[in-house]
């Protein structure tokens, strides 16, 4: 098995075991994520929590299944924003080409100096603190991404001689760009949407751990860490596990990522 088969087997089960986790945190966890025990606070890990206890006492397993459940929706959400909005801007800018183009560019250029942290702090100081905020922070910074790798490989495609040929016969711009460019540049599409995928998650555990994301008292990988700071050397492993869930996460999609880009892009497996 080549290395890239590989990577695509282990990222696809590390992803698959992160969005089962979260799927069955919505429905059973050991104890109640939010559930105070303080006579039990910061315990060590045992066959009754396995993970250990918080500094209220909460069962840090229950905590960190909830925040994977938090932690993916957020990043779900944003990349969904991010690829709606961006991949029909930046396959309108290949289309037109001209002074459109160079607008929509600009435009992308001056959003990238609005990181995800700095626009979820303009935007909580209108609405407030919390993961819908989130979400719609790195939603908006995931647009200019997904519209530059658009217009970018959409504006190769425009020049092969398939889509000059649908010209010639009369196809317009829209319909050249549905049949024809959006299917040859689904592939790499789908890379970029599990790379966004793996940089939401850590955007959301940061605007967390700075207190912009979940609220409490619901769980987030982000907040458990920021939480542990206080006791990193009484009971480090309290930032131990947050910090694993997140590598997990993060390394999972990776690899997934990395993979696809073999199986999907022919040029690639040529090349090997």
């Amino acid at each position: 098995m080549r290395l890239r088969s590989r990577s695509l087997v282990v990222g696809a089960v590390i992803s698959a075991t992160m969005v089962s986790v979260a799927g069955v945190s919505l429905a059973w966890t050991p104890y109640p994520p939010t559930a105070i025990d303080i006579v039990h606070k910061l315990a060590a890990p045992s066959p009754t929590h396995p993970f250990g206890t918080d500094h209220l006492g909460r069962d840090v397993l229950s905590m960190i299944m909830a925040g994977a459940s938090s932690s993916l929706s957020v990043a779900l959400i944003a990349v969904v924003v991010g690829a709606g909005l961006g991949v029909p801007l930046g396959a309108f800018a290949a289309a037109r080409g001209g002074w459109i183009d160079d607008l929509t560019m600009r435009g992308c250029d001056l959003a990238f100096a609005f990181p995800a942290l700095l626009t979820a702090v303009m935007i909580t100081a209108l609405a407030g603190p919390g993961a819908g905020n989130a979400m719609l922070a790195i939603g908006i910074f995931n647009i200019p991404v997904f519209a530059r790798i658009t217009r970018s490989a959409a504006r190769q495609v425009w020049g092969r001689d398939f889509v000059l040929a649908a010209r010639t016969a009369g196809r317009g711009d829209i319909g050249i760009t549905v049949v024809h460019v959006l299917p040859n540049i689904a592939p790499v599409l789908v890379v970029q949407i599990t790379i966004q995928f793996a940089l939401a998650i850590v955007a959301d555990a940061g605007l967390s751990y700075v207190g912009l994301g979940t609220q409490p008292p619901f769980p987030s990988w982000g907040r458990m860490l920021n939480d542990a700071q206080t006791f990193i050397w009484r009971a480090p492993l309290l930032a131990v596990f947050p910090g694993v869930a997140i590598t997990l996460a993060v390394l999972g999609l990776n690899l997934l990522g990395d993979g696809l880009q073999d199986v999907l892009d022919p040029r690639l497996r040529r090349g090997r």
